[in-house]
Formats: C-alpha cells, structure tokens, sequence
C-alpha cells in the first residue's frame, strides 16, 4: 500500500511557538508525522510518495473562498498589524454563526475560528494546503484502482468545517478525498475513528445525501469539541438520515467500541458506497494524552480487521493520535490490515 506524504507540514511548527513571551504547549506537533512515517516504513507497509499538486480548485468545492483567503494571509496581515513575529491567536469569537461577517482582520480572527488552540503560524497555510493535496492525491491513487492509500496528512482536519477551524485542523482532508472521489462514484461514506467528533466534516456534508458520515467519538457532554456529536444530529434536508454519530463515555474499551463500530460498518455496507474515506485518528488508544477511551493495541487491530473486510476501496486519512512513545506503531498495526492477504 502506498503513502503519501510531504515534508512540507514542518512548516507549520508548532514545537517552537513563542506567544506573550512564553513557549505555546500543544500535543500537536510535527514529531508525530515524522514518527509514524519512520515506523511504516520499518513495518515495509509500501513505497511513499510525494503528492501531486491538484491547485486550489478541490480546496474550493469544499472551503468558503473568504475562508481560505484568511488562511492564506493572516500571519502576514497580522504581521503588518503589530510588527510581530507571534502567531495568530483569535481572542473573541462570533458566538453565533449568525452573527454579521466583520470587515475588519481583528473580527475575523474569531469568525472563522471556534477555539484559542490552533495558532496561525508563517507556514500554516503551506503545510495545510500540501496536506489537503495529499489527501489528494491518495484519493486520485484509489481512483486509479489501488484498494486502499494512505495519507499521512499534517496539520489533520476533521475539525474544520467550510468556514472555521480548530483542533488543530484548517483544511478537512478527509472531506476533501470524499468530494473528489464523488466525482466518479454516486456515493462515498466516511467512517471518523479519532477520539474526537469529525465536527467540520459532519458540517460540510450535512445535507449532501450522496455522503454517509460515520463518527465514534468521545461522548461531547464530556470532550472536545462538546458542541457537536450526538445521536440526534442525524442531517439534514435531502441528507437527514446520513449523519451517525456514536458518542461513548470516557473509559470506553474494546468490547463497547466495536460493538458500535460493528452498527457503522452494517450502515457502511447497506449504503453501498463506492469508496470509503477512514479519518484515522489514534488518540482512541489507551494512555493517550488528549484521548479518554481504554482501546488496546488488539482492539485497534480488530478495528482495523473490521473496516477492511468491507473490502471497499479506501482511503485512509491520518487525525490525530499523541502517545508519542506508541504512535509509529499504532499506525502501523492499523495499516497492515490493509495489506493484501492481512
């Protein structure tokens, strides 16, 4: 199985962030992508290749223009601002989506964000953009026939919807491969195993009755993001009745989680998609840091046993996942049931 991945993402270094004058802590950093690269590369999971450059176009069927321009131009606006070399840290927020659209840089700081979390740094926009592209291009690699890709996306992006970021994420890779794979399959599913509800991506299809959202998260009265991911959110319009999500308590282990997973996958399969997109985030193991589940390194075996013997062919975009010490391993584990004959 291929890899795709771009060491462009170091440029969105968030292991050397300085904001009013003390380091800015964040589990998200460019170590992580380094490692599991390092490790599928041990496990011989299959060559890695750089993606392919698709222009802004994919990026635009799925993000607000006015969204995406802020991206590519807040550092700089901000720069220009304040003569200051610190990242881009919104400090108040339209508390609700229908509050009017500001004019103003200092307004739309906290228009297209939800949180204080996701610093806009000098290589934001790069490293995302080439994450969105690689995402891209492992949708493009199973259009052309391969059973399963996987992009090693950073920063990840099931957080940002159409117009809003947090979580680490500006570009919603996952729901980008989905869109381009609508282009030659009638239908798509998405199946989101990161600890943290698939918020943006659960917005960006949530009346689009041609994609089926599958999301298993921690239950949102107790974790991040908290304003999304109950069973109730079922869509909308010509979507109602494509949106899933399976929330757990904190504490969740082996037996609940593929239970609920087993409900998805039934969804998955009477849905018929012709591709299935994996936002694969490994903070659902035991011991991670910003995840509360209890899943073993044999249940996320099973987990990932369970997706592939759908035997669609799938992408598989890399989310979150912080035990630093076990990462590279535990994508490993999840990509080899992917491999022909595992």
């Amino acid at each position: 199985m291929k890899t795709i991945y771009s060491p462009k993402h170091k440029l969105h270094a968030t292991d050397s962030v300085i904001y009013d004058g003390v380091p800015f802590i964040t589990e998200e950093i460019p170590a992580r992508a380094e490692l599991i690269l390092e490790a599928i590369q041990s496990a011989e999971i299959g060559p890695v290749l750089p993606p392919k450059d698709f222009g802004m176009d994919p990026i635009l069927e799925v993000h607000d223009a006015g969204y995406l321009h802020y991206l590519q131009t807040a550092y700089l606006k901000q720069q220009e601002l304040f003569d200051t070399d610190e990242p881009v840290i919104p400090h108040t927020f339209a508390v609700s989506r229908r509050a009017r659209k500001p004019n103003s840089f200092l307004g739309l700081r906290g228009y297209y964000s939800f949180g204080t979390g996701t610093p806009i740094l000098a290589g934001t926009w790069e490293a995302a953009y080439w994450a969105a592209q690689t995402a891209l291009t492992a949708a493009s690699i199973v259009l052309d026939g391969e059973h399963a890709c996987y992009a090693l996306c950073r920063p990840p992006g099931h957080h940002a919807a159409a117009d809003l970021y947090d979580g680490s994420c500006f570009l919603n890779n996952a729901a980008i491969a989905a869109n381009h794979l609508l282009k030659a399959a009638p239908k798509v599913a998405i199946l989101d195993i990161d600890y943290h509800h698939g918020n943006g991506t659960q917005e960006i299809f949530y009346s689009n009755p041609d994609v089926l959202f599958c999301s298993l998260h921690g239950h949102p009265d107790e974790d991040y993001p908290y304003f999304w991911g109950m069973p109730d959110e079922t869509g909308d319009g010509d979507g109602t009745g494509h949106n899933l999500n399976y929330p757990m308590s904190r504490g969740a282990q082996d037996k609940e989680y593929l239970l609920a997973l087993g409900q998805a996958l039934q969804k998955i399969a009477q849905f018929q998609p012709g591709y299935l997109v994996v936002s694969a985030g490994f903070d659902l193991i035991e011991g991670d840091p910003i995840g509360g589940f209890k899943i073993s390194v044999e249940g996320l075996a099973l987990i990932s046993s369970k997706i592939a013997s759908l035997r669609i062919p799938t992408v598989i975009v890399q989310e979150g996942g912080y035990k630093m010490e076990e990462l590279g391993s535990l994508a490993a584990t999840f990509l080899l049931k992917f491999l022909p004959g595992k």
